[in-house]
């Protein structure tokens, strides 16, 4: 299923994540201290341009593949929610975001 923004909503599962020779960018989105389903974590590179969105499942969760370096993640949910976070990837290491929308 997908909404007017196009990103298939199903999230992902964060628990048994290994970045290897990867750079992992992941999140979970909460409100209330529950996970919130629906949300959009997009990636922007330096110059804020878009490279890819994922809706957040029933886990209100997100993961991003990125190349070494900066990045931002712009959350959107429900009830007018934006938050964007600044973050740098590196090959080998997860860089884990906790949004409270």
């Amino acid at each position: 299923m997908s909404d007017s923004c196009g990103a298939p909503e199903g999230g992902v599962a964060l628990a048994d994540v290994n970045a290897g020779d990867q750079a992992v960018i992941q999140g979970t989105v909460t409100r209330g201290g529950q996970p919130l389903r629906g949300a959009h974590a997009r990636l922007l590179n330096p110059s804020d341009d878009f490279v890819g969105e994922v809706a957040t499942g029933e886990e209100g969760t997100f993961r991003f593949f990125a190349a070494d370096g900066d990045w931002k993640v712009r959350v959107l949910a429900s009830q007018g929610f934006t938050g964007e976070y600044p973050v740098t990837a590196e090959v080998g290491k997860v860089v884990d975001i906790q949004v409270d929308a």
